[in-house]
């Protein structure tokens, strides 16, 4: 027998780990709590998908790379229905060097590259040459995340 979470538990997930809210009412009285210091998230760049095993052997190495923090807070994330996404541009600094085709990118917990550490991952919608002078950037709403 398998089960599966509802949509509106999904929500509250989605929530819980990109906006810090609370999740009340499961197990005792005080439920899930958000951190007192929510830290954040950083956005990393793929050339091929890093797959459910987490693998950062194809992330970005373009010249001028770096992953991109972003807060874990509701500022910064809108969850509705089971998806999050981005409320503001998410803008990494520009390439300075070398090219790279994103295909790929992965939500870490750590700002360092060549850390094994990625919780979400997903293909882009279609490929991006990032080659010198090109700033890579993901559009509000563009980078979303489900839960299910």
């Amino acid at each position: 027998m398998a089960g599966s979470k509802t949509d509106a538990f999904e929500t509250d997930i989605l929530e819980l780990i990109f906006e810090n809210a609370d999740l009340a009412a499961i197990g005792d009285g005080t439920g899930l709590q958000g951190s007192s210091t929510p830290g954040d998230f950083y956005i990393a760049l793929f050339t091929g998908d890093p797959t459910d095993t987490g693998s950062i052997a194809a992330e970005a190495t373009y010249t001028g790379y770096a992953r991109k923090s972003i807060a874990r807070a509701g500022a910064q994330w809108t969850t509705a229905s089971g998806v999050t996404e981005n409320t503001a541009a998410i803008t990494f600094d520009p390439c300075t060097g070398g090219s790279n085709t994103i295909t790929h990118f992965a939500i870490c917990k750590a700002g360092t590259r060549d850390i094994t550490d990625l919780i979400y991952h997903g293909d882009l919608t279609a490929s991006r040459n990032v080659s010198d002078g090109i700033t890579p950037e993901f559009a509000a709403g563009d980078l979303t995340v489900t839960e299910g």
